[in-house]
């Protein structure tokens, strides 16, 4: 055929069967015809395989942890903060209780009292089932700087309470929810900073919860008696504005959002039986775990001990998980995170077992030491194993749904403890349920930990 689109003298005419014209070329014409069909193949095949490679190049330069730098260690000093005025504020939750206890709420069970400082506990972790997944597609800052907000005004509300159920429902539930979605997306973040270095940094974001919840019990016992509860919890809140301040400025996410797909809460990564087994084992820590926190100072009052003396053992448990967040967080990424909470933990639930045994100031001091120690070791890495459990798109979502599931352990636990102590009428059967409850914790950690490595003792997991 001419290039002018008429047939050339090689070229010839047929009818096809619905008597449409056709064109028959020659061999020399059908062969440049083919040529040229193979060479634009090719070069389709070439732009494609350049995209790919630049693809690739994107998502390993996405994936390079940076592992440390200013911009890194200024997450983990913004989480650090958070984890201050979240897990650190109702990790002093103990103090309060004492307080509510001997003046502001007589007329009420410590059973009943112990309500609020369960929500507080539960809360923290409800939110991760959604907070975690809205993480993962991109939405961070919006949740996070309402839930700051909503924490400072909580606190400037308890200050103007005077019935239990307003305590309840500022204290318990606004304070614990908003903690809860500033807390769930942290280790999130640090998945998208950290790699080798993770759960050091884990680690040291836990010595925030520490800090917050050594330094908030001694500034109550500080200002109650000089201030008044009003200006003590005000206070309060000026403080807590303080550290949410900081956790603004500094913490961002790094990787790119997923796309979002699916439902916005996730349920599919139950089907990992060793992510199930240790969801499960977080529940029933937390049945027990925090019982220990929540009533030392109330113990120690029926013990004969002054309630400021109570105070400072609430400082002194936390003061004391300082040592144990920071020891697993350094020895986390040499021999495993699961590795090292197991054997803490179980110290905690002997320790949980020999509480009720302590009747002077000389054993329960060093008992709380060694409990806050113990106990510290779990808290801070109770999210690291998950992290392993999946790539870093989906850290979120396997985070939210660890913390929601835990919470149903934190809210029964310490209730449920005062319950035995008001039916038994004493503490030694408190011990026996909070203890066994941690023991058999660390029983279902132990099996998560055969299911990853198919091994009972060797790996690092």
């Amino acid at each position: 055929m001419a290039s002018n689109g008429t047939l050339s003298p090689s070229d010839s005419m047929t009818l096809r069967d619905d008597g449409a014209p056709t064109v028959s070329h020659s061999p020399e014409e059908q062969q440049e015809l083919k040529v040229k069909t193979e060479n634009a193949t090719v070069r389709l095949e070439e732009s494609e395989k350049q995209q790919e490679e630049a693809a690739t190049r994107d998502v390993k330069v996405d994936l390079a942890f940076p592992d440390g730098g200013w911009r890194a260690w200024g997450v983990v000093v913004g989480a650090s903060c958070t984890t201050c005025a979240t897990f650190g504020y109702v990790n002093s939750w103990g103090a309060f209780q004492v307080y509510y206890e001997n003046n502001k709420f007589p007329d009420q069970s410590p059973s009943s009292i112990a309500w609020i400082g369960s929500i507080q506990y539960s809360l923290i972790f409800v939110p991760g089932i959604i907070v975690g997944r809205l993480f993962d597609i991109g939405y961070f800052r919006l949740p996070f700087m309402t839930a700051n907000a909503a924490l400072i005004l909580a606190t400037f509300l308890v200050a103007e309470c005077t019935a239990f159920w307003q305590v309840l429902l500022c204290q318990g539930i606004l304070t614990g929810f908003a903690c809860g979605v500033m807390f769930s997306p942290l280790l999130a973040v640090l998945s998208h900073w950290f790699d080798k270095k993770r759960h050091l940094a884990i680690g040291l974001i836990a010595v925030g919860s520490a800090i917050g919840g050594t330094v908030v019990p001694i500034l109550v016992r500080a200002l109650l008696p000089a201030v008044g509860f009003q200006w003590t919890m005000r206070i309060l809140a000026f403080v807590l504005l303080g550290f949410t301040a900081i956790s603004n400025v500094l913490i961002r996410p790094r990787l790119e959002p997923r796309k979002a797909t699916g439902r916005l809460v996730n349920f599919g990564q139950f089907k990992n039986l060793a992510f199930t087994v240790y969801t499960t084992a977080s529940v029933v820590t937390f049945l027990g775990l925090y019982t220990a926190l929540t009533y030392i100072a109330t113990y120690a009052t029926q013990r004969g001990i002054s309630q400021s003396m109570a105070y400072n053992l609430v400082s002194i448990a936390n003061a004391s998980s300082l040592v144990g967040r920071l020891a697993t967080g350094l020895l986390g990424d040499r021999i495993g995170p699961l590795n090292i909470m197991t054997p803490f933990t179980l110290s905690a639930g002997i320790l949980t077992y020999a509480w009720p045994y302590a009747h002077t100031l000389e054993t329960i001091i060093p008992l709380t030491i060694l409990y806050g120690i113990s106990s510290g070791a779990f808290v801070a890495l109770i999210g690291s194993p998950v992290l392993e459990m999946g790539d870093a798109s989906s850290a979120g979502e396997r985070t939210g749904l660890l913390f929601s599931f835990t919470a149903l352990g934190a809210l029964a636990g310490p209730p449920i403890s005062g319950a035995i102590r008001s039916s038994a009428g004493n503490w030694e059967s408190v011990g026996y349920y909070a203890g066994s409850m941690i023991v058999l914790s660390v029983i279902l950690m132990w099996i998560t930990r055969v299911l990853l490595l198919k091994h009972p003792y060797k790996g690092i997991i």
